[in-house]
């Protein structure tokens, strides 16, 4: 008796350990759903990955090259805007500006951001069951309910804003150059000691975890290797625990360069420029991203690779490359015609989407798309529904990356974004291979030159697909004009009158004050802060 007593324990014992054992290896496949990746690049140009322009071999993007060899590039990719702060809100809403209320940059003295009234993908992926996290450059708002962890995501390392928008002890190239922290008076939080547009002394460029400063000022050149090491931790523990994840990386490289004197001499490559190099060191970041993925989850994850806007022409040698959009109409009439213009070097970014086993490798496709389109595409494929109160602009681009479908949008608007006219209006206009101008005007070149704002009625249209450089436009006269022109004036009429009438559209807080400005020490030169005796955790760690 004894025996068959201690046979049947032994056997419970094994089926138990059997499955024990089933259910630990099981437990990354709790949920199924699709993990994303979305890795959004500050101020980068078309031409900058060098799978868009193979006769140069520059060789600064070797790992972006093997993901577009491996997944698709689109080709006829589009920012939402053509500065920071509005292209990220329609990436995160689906939204134009005039709809989400953001139109224009957020400063450091910003008490507001993103309206409160906008649902946002991590938020809605979140309230779903996606673990939600971001790593990199926010620019929607700093302050209590704004802050990246009160709008969908559980985890938050990086700056609120641009990276040349507090000082630094050892800046990044810039032109003109920034200098150090000045750190030998007392604190003065007020934003008066601007070197230039865009560059500060007086206080400190702060790190944020979660709602915290750790760090201010902070060592930008640290910043590749810590973004790499949370971007791992966090992949590696969404994967044991058996959750989806949506990991959004804001990178910053590109909008003040790191450059050559610290990268490693194994890194001291491709075009042998500083903004080469940077741009190298980004590159590196996101190989290191896709191996982890790929060890962590590889056939269930994507991984979308896209720019905030184009390169920021007045930064001359520190600045990208448009590629062949050049914009010779505008730049002949003189100012520049990249970031803040909506001609195409304002607003077309280098595009790569890859995932195994559904994106089929070495692909392109020529589907005119938005970055407003990665919210209803990732809603979707996580079977997501948006909130059904308000209008959307962004399409749900599933079938052209997983079905190679040539579908995009039939209309894509691109919105003034500093250059000319009022900010956020819809003034330029693409439909197929033709883009119309209702109005023009030029960003500040690299020699200084701006270039004189113009209305247009009837608009100036370009075939992009004969006149890449949108130089010369098509004769009004033609009958092909006078039909292209009626068609894009009705719908640019009924986008309006549809935004005029729409009861979700949210109205943006641009009011500042000094109280705003993120200071961990207010009673220390520029803010300067490394709380003592903390090690520096990585997002995610307490989710274990």
């Amino acid at each position: 008796m004894a025996s068959v007593f201690t046979t049947f324990l032994l056997t419970g014992m094994l089926l138990c350990g059997v499955l024990l054992q089933t259910l630990s290896q099981n437990r990354a496949r709790v949920d199924n759903r699709p993990n994303f990746i979305i890795i959004l690049a500050d101020d980068i140009g078309w031409g900058d990955l060098d799978t868009n322009q193979v006769d140069l071999k520059a060789n600064n993007t070797p790992y972006l090259n093997l993901m577009a060899e491996q997944g698709l590039r689109l080709t006829d990719f589009h920012s939402p805007a053509s500065t920071c702060s509005p292209s990220r809100a329609a990436i995160l809403t689906g939204r134009y500006g005039l709809r989400n209320g953001v139109t224009h940059n957020f400063a450091v003295r910003s008490v507001a951001g993103l309206p409160l009234s906008e649902f946002t993908m991590p938020r809605l992926l979140q309230q779903s069951g996606y673990y939600t996290a971001m790593i990199g450059k926010w620019h929607l708002g700093h302050n209590g309910p704004y802050s990246p962890t009160n709008r969908g995501f559980d985890d938050y390392l990086g700056i609120p804003y641009s990276n040349d928008m507090g000082c630094t002890d050892k800046p990044g190239y810039n032109f003109p150059q920034c200098l150090p922290c000045d750190s030998s008076g007392p604190q003065v939080i007020r934003l008066k000691r601007r070197i230039h547009e865009g560059c500060y002394s007086s206080v400190g460029l702060p790190l944020f975890e979660n709602s915290s400063i750790v760090e201010q000022p902070l060592d930008l050149w640290t910043l590749t290797e810590r973004y790499t090491s949370a971007a791992t931790r966090i992949i590696h523990n969404a994967r044991e625990r058996g959750q989806p994840y949506l990991l959004y990386m804001a990178l910053a490289h590109m909008h003040v360069p790191l450059a050559p004197p610290v990268l490693p001499d194994a890194r001291r490559t491709g075009d042998g420029s500083v903004y080469g190099a940077s741009l190298r060191e980004m590159d590196s970041l996101v190989g290191a991203v896709k191996s982890a993925s790929d060890d962590a989850d590889q056939n269930n994850t994507l991984i979308w690779f896209t720019g905030d806007n184009g390169p920021w022409e007045k930064k001359c040698q520190y600045a990208g490359s448009v590629g062949p959009f050049v914009g010779k109409w505008q730049t002949s009439r003189g100012g520049g015609s990249a970031k803040r213009t909506t001609w195409e070097g304002g607003h077309r970014v280098p595009t790569v989407a890859y995932w195994p086993g559904k994106i089929p490798a070495n692909t392109t496709n020529s589907a005119l798309l938005s970055g407003m389109d990665i919210f209803p595409t990732l809603l979707s494929l996580a079977g997501v529904s948006p909130p059904t109160d308000r209008r959307y602009d962004g399409i749900d681009a599933t079938n052209v990356l997983l079905r190679g479908e040539q579908t995009g949008h039939e209309f894509l608007f691109h919105p003034n974004s500093g250059a000319a006219g009022t900010f956020g209006d819809l003034q330029t206009v693409r439909t197929g291979k033709h883009k119309a101008f209702y109005i023009t005007g030029a960003a500040e070149s690299c020699g200084g030159g701006t270039g004189t704002q113009q209305l247009h009625d009837p608009p100036l249209i370009f075939n992009l697909e004969h006149d890449e450089a949108e130089e010369t436009a098509l004769d009004t006269g033609t009958p092909e004009y006078r039909a292209l022109a009626d068609r894009i004036a009705r719908r640019r009429e009924e986008l309006l009158w549809d935004i005029a009438t729409d009861t979700s559209v949210s109205m943006g807080d641009y009011s500042a004050d000094e109280s705003a400005v993120p200071c961990c020490d207010p009673t220390q030169a520029v803010c300067r802060c490394h709380p003592p005796g903390r090690a520096w955790e990585l997002p995610g760690s307490h989710k274990d």
